[in-house]
């Protein structure tokens, strides 16, 4: 697994030193949870309504990477959440 890298604005950090010790001790213990190893986390079962077409060639590109495309929708998720915390 890829590490995560953050990167602040300069605006963001200046307001980061506004932060109180206790509202950075939760914004990075929260981090820590978002960036931790996914694998090592309780799955939930969901259900969601996807158009069939988009569905077919998720997995059908998938199929020709020779991935499971449900592991591909989860690493796409973690991106996302890694990505706009910055």
């Amino acid at each position: 697994m890829e590490k995560a890298l953050q990167m602040f604005s300069d605006e963001y950090l200046e307001r980061c030193r506004e932060l109180t010790p206790e509202q950075i001790v939760t914004f990075l213990d929260q981090f820590r949870q978002i960036v931790g190893t996914p694998q090592k986390s309780k799955s939930k079962l969901i259900s969601i309504k996807v158009p069939e077409d988009l569905l077919m060639a998720f997995k059908t590109k998938a199929q020709l990477e020779k991935r499971p495309y449900q592991s591909i929708i989860k690493e796409l998720m973690h991106a996302w959440i890694v990505e706009t915390s910055a």
